[in-house]
């Protein structure tokens, strides 16, 4: 239950590769900037592109009053995003509608978005009808808008895969490659439903969207033929794909070649002279495996300062992997450098690592920044832990059980927390789920279910979970035991419908991670 020590953190985090996939409907609002555009709403759509958002505001907001749809537009975006006006989603919505209702698209789309990101059921279904009613038009972005919000459940009680696929399909038909590449990622298991796994679909989607002349699905399909699953790989196409994509200057085919020579052919020399190519041209993940060759000595010389200096490039370039690393390196040695260490996690942390946002709230909270700042440390930890990543979660539900650095103690966050980072596997959370479960801490006392989280704490190798194991289970009786078996094997199947299950049940929407107390 105790925090991990900022060297054990970084060592463990620096050798740990995310691997989680997410669908997320579009949230950066620089996508949606009103364009400049001939008409009367011109010179206020320049105003605003060029930040003089009050005067835009003020061109605007007669053009609108008069029905003009751009200028609606414009209305909207500013109340939404409080550009020039004051933030308002009721007047942003309000303009939206009546830009929406004149026909300009983006307006519906921007519409349905605040829609859905509603709690109320009606705002979601008013969302769903302007979709569905723009797909008429658009089937394109429409479709893919509506595939992802079935998805991720905010227009049924739960994610839908079926329809999902439905409105994706729709707008693959369309011509839609994006619509393409997220059934391809659905259908290799990447959004879960791994029932709905389907290697051959993904192949042939990701090659009609490579057909249509997308340079990322040309090395995602290349990448796949070569490394793939064996009853796929074809290296002789793998490679043609791959070769399309670097003439098409995606650059990552350089990436993809070097995944095969390291992993499939084991040809280490071989690997980083494709890693090379594609440093050489830019690549922040070939800089950064070439680094890991030099400093390594993985076929060639062994040479640190090499190593180090392809880091610093890609650090420079924005890489939050490269500061991320720099920092393990000043900071997992024995002297550290903790000036030079900080800084590589405060660019990583912001970054949005979540990795690195763990370490910089550990790091705030350990006191050796000459004093411990416990308020960044709970911020960093909750933007990791809101980020999905199980540690941080893990981290913080231990500062709401013992009520530390500043936290006020909340057993409900804490058990909360513990689920969270338990159902992804996180063996120290899932053993702190089950001592608050049969301690009755939070919760009711239930030593069964107790007993089948340890026992998968046990199996996850977690700390001192065999002496939890053996104290439950001298307590039960055969009945007992039998049922606490049971939900073992329903915890690792997914069948379990409890939020204290040790195993993500991939239809079920995440849970909100706790704010930090006042």
């Amino acid at each position: 239950m105790r925090l991990r020590s900022i060297t054990q953190l970084l060592l463990f985090s620096a050798l740990t590769a995310s691997v989680h996939a997410a669908v997320s409907l579009p949230s950066d609002s620089s996508a949606a900037v009103p364009a400049v555009v001939d008409g009367p709403a011109k010179e206020a759509m320049k105003a605003f592109q060029d930040g003089r958002h009050a005067k835009a505001v003020e061109l605007a907001k007669p053009l609108a009053d008069q029905g003009n749809a751009e200028a609606l537009y414009l209305m909207g975006f500013a109340h939404e995003t409080g550009r020039g006006v004051e933030a308002s989603k009721e007047k942003a919505l309000e303009y939206y509608r009546k830009a929406a209702a004149a026909k300009h698209k983006d307006a519906a789309y921007r519409l349905s978005f605040i829609l859905l990101a509603s709690e109320k059921e009606e705002e979601r279904d008013q969302a769903r009808e302007a979709l569905e009613t723009a797909a008429k038009d658009d089937p394109a972005v429409a479709g893919r808008i509506l595939g992802e919000a079935y998805l991720r459940g905010r227009l049924t009680p739960a994610p839908d895969p079926d329809k999902a696929i439905f409105w994706w399909k729709r707008a693959a038909d369309a011509g839609d490659v994006p619509s393409m590449l997220l059934m391809a990622r659905f259908y290799e298991g990447q959004f879960g439903f791994p029932e709905l796994k389907d290697t051959k679909e993904a192949l042939a989607t990701y090659a009609k969207a490579a057909g249509l002349g997308d340079a990322g699905a040309m090395a995602a399909l290349g990448s796949r033929l070569l490394s793939g699953d064996e009853k796929i790989r074809d290296e002789k196409k793998g490679r043609e794909w791959l070769k399309k994509a670097v003439e098409a200057k995606e650059y990552s085919a350089y990436l993809a070649l070097g995944d095969y020579e390291e992993n499939v052919k084991k040809d280490l020399k071989a690997a980083l002279a494709e890693y090379e190519r594609g440093k050489d041209a830019g690549q922040i993940d070939c800089i950064l495996r070439t680094a890991d060759f030099y400093l390594e000595g993985k076929g060639v010389e062994k040479d640190s300062a090499r190593g180090l200096a392809l880091l610093e490039k890609a650090a420079e370039a924005g890489s939050a992997a490269a500061n991320f690393r720099l920092a393990v390196q000043a900071l997992s040695v024995e002297k550290p450098d903790l000036l030079v260490g900080y800084k590589h996690l405060v660019a990583a942390a912001n970054g949005n690592l979540v990795e690195a946002q763990n370490e910089l709230g550990l790091l705030y909270l350990s006191g050796k920044l000459a004093v411990a700042d416990s308020a960044a440390g709970v911020a960093w930890l909750t933007r990791a832990a809101q980020g999905g990543y199980a540690q941080a979660q893990n981290n913080l539900a231990t500062l709401y059980e013992r009520g530390a650095a500043g936290v006020t103690q909340n057993m409900e966050n804490a058990g909360q927390l513990y689920a969270l980072a338990a159902n992804q596997g996180h063996g120290g959370a899932t053993l702190a789920l089950a001592r608050l479960v049969y301690q009755g801490i939070g919760t009711k006392s239930d030593p069964v279910k107790a007993w089948a989280l340890a026992t998968l704490a046990q199996e996850r190798k977690a700390e001192d979970a065999d002496k939890l194991v053996t104290e439950i289970t001298d307590k039960l009786d055969d009945k007992q035991k039998t049922e606490a078996k049971k939900q073992l094997e329903d915890m690792k199947s997914g069948k379990t419908d409890d939020k204290s299950a040790a195993k993500p049940d991939p239809k079920a929407a995440p849970a909100p991670v706790p704010k930090k107390a006042k």
